[in-house]
């Protein structure tokens, strides 16, 4: 079957290892069900997989991505949950936890195969496009604003880094909870579309805020590491799950951080019932995600060159026929 892999692990240039063309198509194993996908979404993980990060050498040649969202074998329209043995459903009771693509192939693909507990039903209401922008990004956000910051309809939410797939999804999910969204970026255009899609204000990165929020959703990392502590009220949360800047801020403020008594949570995807909850919650309330980009399958390069070149806004997905 057609596939997009890693082939080859390069932390310097991550798309050199990036190849496409034919891979074995899954072999039926007890527990699991294979699912021809009919969507499947770029995450910045793709990228970080190609660098080595989470994907060890010796499971190479691996088809890398993470969501999807198709038919099974009875002809059952399906998203997938992409957290592989998060309960032993599928693999054996004393392996950790994974994110698909770290053990298991991936979705860029014709056909995928995960433990069956890992499919959920489409909504009739979603596109198989929409829906397979779901299961990482929108997820992320879903857990960081509702699960992990706790922020409850009237409080101030400061989106770091509008554009990237999980910031996108922070702004439109926090404008449909009744949040007051402040979303930041270096390029006027993303913030014109942060502002487009509910911010009540978006600024340069690093500018001063009108007010001190409840929380921070901090994608980037080093570079706006600061910024986000400053931003917080006193008791204030900062939820991180991604550094695509770095790790390593050059001020971890942290006398501000116990001097102020703020919380900061990391935040790694989400469960299977919170992606039943954010599908039922687009279903209902008509929010979608926001798409940069639909391209064929065998035009997965041009997707990941987009993503690497920070030049989306939104997510890109990948479609098979």
């Amino acid at each position: 079957m057609f596939a997009v892999y890693a082939a080859r692990i390069d932390r310097d240039q991550p798309l050199s290892g990036l190849e496409l063309g034919e891979r074995p198509a899954p072999e039926p194993r007890p527990g699991w069900s294979t699912v021809t996908v009919k969507a499947a979404s770029l995450n910045h993980h793709d990228l970080w997989s190609l660098r080595g990060v989470g994907l060890a050498e010796d499971k190479l040649p691996m088809i890398l991505g993470c969501d999807a969202a198709g038919v099974d074998e009875d002809g059952n329209e399906v998203v997938l949950h992409s957290v592989i043995g998060q309960t032993g459903h599928g693999v054996g009771p004393r392996e950790p936890r994974s994110i698909l693509t770290e053990r298991y192939q991936g979705t860029f693909a014709e056909k995928v195969s995960v433990p069956t507990w890992n499919l959920l039903p489409k909504p009739k209401e979603l596109s198989f496009e929409e829906a397979a922008c779901l299961p990482t990004a929108w997820l992320t956000a879903y857990r960081m604003l509702f699960t992990n910051a706790g922020v409850r309809p009237g409080d101030s939410v400061l989106v770091q880094g509008a554009g990237g797939g999980v910031a996108t999804a922070a702004i439109v999910l926090g404008k449909a909870a009744g949040l007051r969204v402040y979303a930041t970026s270096r390029d006027e255009a993303k913030r014109k579309r942060a502002l487009e899609l509910g911010a009540v204000e978006a600024l340069e990165s690093g500018a001063r805020l009108p007010e001190r929020v409840d929380a921070v959703i901090e994608t980037v990392g080093a570079a706006t590491w600061s910024h986000s502590v400053k931003s917080l009220k006193p008791g204030g949360t900062l939820v991180i799950s991604g550094a695509t800047s770095g790790d390593r801020p050059s001020h971890a403020e942290l006398t501000r951080i116990f001097f102020l008594e703020l919380k900061v949570v990391g935040s790694t995807m989400g469960t299977k019932e919170e992606l039943e909850d954010l599908l039922a919650f687009c279903a209902a309330t008509g929010v979608r995600p926001v798409i940069d980009e639909v391209l064929p399958m065998d035009r997965a390069r041009e997707g990941f060159e987009k993503m690497a070149s920070g030049e989306l806004f939104g997510k890109i997905v990948l479609t098979n026929g």
